[in-house]
């Protein structure tokens, strides 16, 4: 008895153990089952975390939480344990079974966990320092002595934490914004004392609430607009400037004293870290402003002759004399650099000595004016000799002071006055470009951007523009100066030719006012008049010479039914008169060749459309109540170059068979709801189209690509076999088109050929997208025919084409390998989101214009560009089933024009054989953990041109190096 109370305690204390051993065996099966229930549970998680990053990360603003990014490396980390556990479990002997149990057991804990602390309720980002501005497109000012030194001066206030404001004055063309730009520039790249620039461009007309409004637009600030009177705008403006670290606000050509209290301007001080610079041609606003005062100088006699020869071209040295003569004609201008680039623009291309000689005695008496600037630049525009090329620098006075103006904008004002005249659309948009690109090689107009889609006139340009103006040809411009009211009467002078009163507050222009007696008035701007609600109807009733007459961007309901005898009228432009909808008889408006209606607010067609037969634009986009074109009308317009059609919810009904008598279209734009129409539209088009279209079907198919081409877009559709009629092609595409995407649409077949049975014959194809689109397993089947199409494709843009195993399907890889040239012309390849393909460019190592690569969130991807033959899909699942399979030694491909490398959450890509030793100019790769080397990087020496790498800390340190001078390379780009 005494030996049975330890012996009953020991059978106890052993039970327990063994009792738990014998659950974890017995229940290993459940216990599997749970575990990969529990991780599929967990990898949604993080499939949706990734999905918000990809709408949270932007870059410069925000960056990814230190924990958010350890626990997406946990799961990636848990997630290969459990399937090296599965495949054990699938080996498992008797006796190991509890152990493997009680393994399995400890990672259910172990993922129940994770997925309880991936909740992040405090967010997945972090926001950055609010860094604001940008680099400023600016010039070189001659051998820049002078304005180095000047620039150095500002550069050392800006340094010196005693001075917060500083004033730039002197007289307009010193070069006083062009010093700015620059310094605004240097701040933004060295990023030493100051994180964010605010530029803002003041003008002549400037006031607080034109400021206020500029300010907060730098800022994105865009909630003022909801404020109204200066006063509650200032204080809103001031919290969100107080909300900035350490910024500089740069006020270009500030003519008035303001308080910066009064406007919503922090004071700068040590506390906030700002500091104010501003640029003015008058000394009295920069005292006024408690500035400390920094004259402009002029340029020596050095530096105005180097500043002429850079602009006119040192190649006229080479003419005899000339020496002695661009020194005569440097001594000529004030040493100003806008009155010397000019002048040396108006030379550029004169290779006669005896053309430069009477050029030099007509600039010599230009010189006996009062206005000394005013009479340089009048030379350079008379210089220009030629009445349309000078017409055209006059219209671009009719916009703001100091505004971007659209290239398009201008263009088609050009064309309404008949500027520009040619035999066709396109002849006419071409002639308008060369006349603006000539305006800017003379330096009588400059380029905004490297996209040269805006163009700007210098403010001492534009005054010369509106004085000369002031009398013949007579103009009256107030655009963008804050009025509230149209001008009075007598201002309306009878040999008015054009007025601008755009970008105003002008509300309504009543009853009372009298109609101007303007008879020779062509042209009248009263767009982005964004309170114009009514007009009187006799407004337009004396001003029968108008050509062009732009109500654009205004909330005007009823057009005035005077415009119905405007009989000279050539363009009427309604574009996003949302409001809109009364329009009187147009039938008298024959000579009217330009009628756009895009984004109005029409119900109907205007009575007399048919009687337009010159009429050559004609615009509908987006006019959401307008639900039919009626029969007959189309047909009569038999001059029409550009038709544009369609609503966001449904298509604007027509009679497609009519766009066959438009034999002189060039440009197509419509949208689509109804397959029978956009093939009827095709079908139109069979036997010669427009050079130009955009067909967009399906539900709110969206306005992609913005550039000129052969476009169609299938947004939101059914493009089953089975919604197919009579056994015919799901989807018929013109054979000509350029740009074909595909998105959210509903297929049904292995690939696009079954689709589309004419896409062999697609040969013009350039640009390929897909988004969103199921059920499509590979693009393309391999076949001899299909090689032309694949040999002319620029780019491949594929997101979330979530069956997609290839893009290239062959039934039979040992005989069928690609020709070498099948992507030759290759540029862009971005795939995103595509979990189930596994290899990319297989079976080819000829990428000659390959120049980006962004391959995201593909789970299963092992292999993005291989020069070795792949496997058919039977093939590669008996890999899997057998664990997979090592190919051997990879190849590695030379990308010679390779700029960009992006890969991100590539969990199986094993290897990137890729290297482009002298383009190769960003390199980021994150979340790929089972890449051992990337040979791009991996060169000795590393590639000169590469700037920037971003590769995630854990897989840096795992990384395989065969030269250890390049890692020590690439990693100074990763610390920059």
């Amino acid at each position: 008895m005494e030996l049975a109370g330890p012996v009953i305690q020991l059978l106890q204390w052993m039970s327990a153990p063994i009792s738990r051993c014998w659950k974890y065996h017995c229940g290993l099966k459940e216990n599997v089952e749970t575990l990969k229930q529990r991780m599929e549970k967990l990898n949604r998680r993080k499939e949706d975390i990734h999905s918000r990053l990809r709408t949270e990360i932007v870059e410069g603003e925000t960056k990814l939480k230190a924990e958010v990014e350890f626990w997406l490396q946990s799961v990636e980390k848990i997630d290969a344990e459990i399937n090296t556990i599965n495949q054990q479990v699938e080996a498992v002997k008797c006796f190991s079974r509890a152990g493997m149990g009680k393994n399995v057991a400890q990672k259910i804990d172990e993922v129940e966990e994770l997925y309880r602390s991936g909740e992040f309720p405090d967010g997945l980002i972090l926001q950055l320092p609010r860094q604001i501005g940008e680099i400023q497109p600016t010039t070189t000012l001659g051998g820049e002595t002078t304005f180095t030194r000047k620039m150095e001066e500002i550069w050392a206030l800006l340094m010196d934490d005693e001075v917060r404001k500083i004033g730039v004055y002197g007289m307009g063309g010193m070069g006083k914004t062009t010093l700015m730009k620059q310094i605004s520039n240097r701040l933004l790249e060295r990023k030493e004392k100051f994180d964010s620039v605010i530029w803002v461009t003041a003008s002549q007309a400037s006031s607080i609430i034109k400021l206020q409004h500029d300010v907060a637009s730098e800022i994105k600030f865009d909630d003022i607009s909801m404020y109204e009177g200066e006063t509650i705008r200032a204080r809103k403006l001031y919290a969100e400037l107080c909300k900035i670290k350490s910024y500089v606000l740069i006020i270009d050509d500030l003519w008035d004293v303001y308080r910066l209290d009064e406007v919503g301007i922090p004071d700068p001080s040590p506390q906030n870290g700002s500091k104010l610079v501003l640029t003015t041609r008058r000394l009295d606003v920069c005292n006024g402003m408690n500035c400390k005062a920094i004259p402009m100088a002029r340029l020596s006699e050095t530096e105005s002759l180097d500043l002429f020869l850079d602009t006119v071209g040192r190649d006229v040295l080479s003419i005899q004399n000339m020496e002695v003569m661009v020194k005569l004609f440097v001594k000529e201008c004030p040493c100003l650099p806008l009155a010397i680039v000019t002048i040396a623009g108006s030379l550029k291309g004169i290779v006669d000595y005896n053309n430069w000689k009477t050029a030099l005695e007509d600039l010599k008496a230009y010189t006996k004016g009062t206005d000394e600037i005013f009479e340089k630049l009048k030379f350079s525009y008379d210089r220009l000799n030629d009445e349309k090329l000078q017409a055209c620098l006059l219209s671009c006075a009719l916009f703001p002071e100091d505004y971007a103006i659209k290239r398009y904008v201008l263009i088609d004002y050009l064309i309404a006055e008949e500027i520009v005249r040619g035999i066709n659309r396109q002849a006419e948009l071409e002639r308008a470009q060369a006349m603006l690109n000539k305006l800017v090689h003379a330096c009588l107009l400059e380029d905004t951007d490297c996209t040269r889609d805006c163009v700007k006139m210098h403010d001492l340009i534009r005054d010369m523009a509106l004085k000369i103006t002031s009398d013949n040809p007579r103009f009256l411009v107030e655009a963008g100066t804050g009025l509230k009211c149209v001008p009075d009467e007598e201002n309306w002078k009878a040999d008015l030719v054009k007025v601008s009163l755009m970008d105003n507050g002008i509300s309504n222009i009543p009853w009372s006012f009298e109609s101007p007696k303007c008879p020779l008035l062509s042209t009248l701007l009263l767009n982005g008049n964004y309170f114009l609600s009514s007009i009187s109807n006799n407004f337009f009733l004396h001003m029968k010479g108008l050509s062009l007459l732009d109500l654009s961007e205004t909330p005007i309901e009823n057009l005035p039914e005077s415009i119905s005898e405007l009989v000279s009228l050539t363009a009427l432009l309604l574009r996003g008169c949302l409001f809109l909808t009364y329009v009187p008889s147009l039938a008298k408006l024959t000579a009217l060749k330009r009628l756009d209606f895009g984004g109005s607010g029409i119900e109907e067609v205007p009575q007399g459309m048919e009687n337009l037969n010159r009429l050559r634009y004609l615009e509908f986009k987006r006019c959401n109540q307008l639900e039919l074109i009626p029969d007959g009308i189309l047909c009569k317009l038999s001059n029409l170059q550009y038709l544009s059609l369609g609503r966001e919810d449904c298509e604007t009904k027509i009679r497609w068979e009519e766009l066959v008598k438009l034999t002189k279209l060039e440009e197509l734009y419509c949208m689509f709801n109804d397959l029978d129409s956009f093939h009827a539209c095709v079908r139109s088009m069979a036997d010669g189209g427009p050079t130009h279209y955009k067909l967009l079907f399906g539900s709110e198919a969206p306005f992609a690509y913005q550039e000129r081409g052969k476009v169609v877009n299938l947004a939101k559709s059914d493009l089953r076999k089975s919604v197919a009629v009579d056994g015919d092609c799901p989807v018929l595409l013109p054979q000509d088109v350029e740009i074909l995407c595909m998105q959210n649409c509903c297929i049904d077949v292995s690939s696009l050929c079954e689709l589309i049975t004419s896409f062999k014959n697609l040969t013009n194809l350039r640009e390929f997208c897909m988004s969103e689109c199921n059920g499509l397993k590979h693009l393309f089947v391999y076949s001899s025919s299909i090689i032309p199409l694949l040999q002319r494709l620029e780019e491949w843009d594929l997101e979330e084409v979530s069956d997609l195993r290839g893009l290239i399907r062959r039934e039979n890889v040992a005989s069928s390998r690609l020709p070498p040239v099948t992507f030759s012309s290759l540029k862009i390849l971005r795939v995103v989101n595509c979990d189930k393909i596994k290899r990319l460019l297989i079976d080819t190592d000829l990428l000659p214009n390959l120049e980006d690569v962004s391959v995201i969130d593909c789970k299963q991807l092992v292999e993005i560009i291989s020069a070795a033959s792949d496997h058919g899909e039977e093939e590669e699942e008996e890999e899997e089933a057998a664990g997979g399979c090592d190919h051997g030694v990879i190849s590695t491909v030379t990308l010679p024009k390779l700029l960009m490398l992006f890969l991100w959450s590539l969990p199986k890509l094993k290897s990137i054989p890729v290297v482009a030793d002298r383009s190769l100019r960003d390199v980021w790769i994150k979340e790929c953990p089972k890449l051992k080397r990337v040979p791009c990087l991996d060169r000795d020496p590393c590639p000169p041109s590469l700037q920037c790498v971003e590769i995630d800390d854990n897989l840096w340190e795992s990384l395989e190096w065969n030269h250890p001078n390049a890692k020590d390379a690439v990693e100074s780009l990763r610390q920059r």
